[in-house]
């Protein structure tokens, strides 16, 4: 077996993708048994400014280093549970230290799979405003759709006023309920809840559109990748085209 890294961002989606990863292995191989999963994380905050700043190339820089730190620890293929990371991780001026699978390709892969036509997206509003998600549907033939300027502010504070905190409350799953309600009127036949952290809010249950939670998707593809069901991955920071 594959011995999968983590390169963590933010603490909750990758939390969230360690226990899934985990769990299929509990599941599929036996009590107690999963691959081997070594995860690194650098404090998120140390990123923020240069976020706030829209540059690019320090985060792609400190992303780097947690993959070569995975790489020195043995990881064969990497994922990131940050959709927003994938921003940076394309910016990185050298090829990473190992390939990883790329979020927006595993979560496109699916509602192609799903047959979805049109695909809302939350996230960040990093996210939102990039081609990230547009572009890697899109190359499946599938149109997608954000929500307006104020539903995306409000969006992006919850994220990182309250998820990325470990914080969620019944009032933000209403926001976000009414925004994906707006997104169902608008024509989409799916939603892909595309920051990490926003699968510990909204699930099938509370959405009014089908899900497409990109962090245990990502956790899943790791797993078959990692078992020898799915192929390594070639990617190591090149931007999709």
């Amino acid at each position: 077996m594959k011995h999968l890294g983590i390169l963590a961002h933010s603490v909750e989606g990758a939390s969230l993708c360690l226990r899934t990863f985990c769990a299929d292995g509990f599941s599929r191989l036996g009590p107690h048994l999963h691959p081997d999963v070594s995860l690194d994380c650098i404090a998120m905050g140390q990123s923020m400014p240069a976020w706030d700043a829209g540059d690019l190339p320090p985060i792609a820089s400190i992303l780097a280093t947690s993959a070569a730190r995975l790489h020195a620890a043995g990881a064969d293929f990497f994922v990131c549970p940050d959709n927003t990371a994938h921003l940076a991780l394309e910016a990185a001026p050298e090829p990473l230290a190992l390939p990883g699978l790329h979020i927006a390709e595993i979560v496109a892969e699916r509602a192609a799979r799903d047959g979805r036509r049109t695909v809302g997206i939350l996230g960040t509003r990093y996210t939102m405003d990039s081609d990230l998600y547009p572009g890697a549907l899109r190359r499946l033939g599938i149109d997608s759709m954000v929500p307006g300027a104020d539903e995306r502010a409000r969006i992006n504070d919850i994220i990182f006023g309250e998820l990325v905190e470990g914080v969620f409350t019944d009032a933000s799953r209403q926001v976000y309920v009414d925004i994906i309600d707006g997104l169902k009127r608008r024509g989409c036949d799916a939603v892909a809840l595309v920051c990490t952290e926003i699968p510990l809010l909204i699930d099938d249950t509370s959405s009014a559109l089908p899900t497409l939670d990109s962090t245990r998707l990502l956790a899943h593809a790791a797993f078959d990748v990692a078992v020898g069901r799915r192929p390594m991955p070639t990617w190591r920071g090149d931007p999709r085209s």
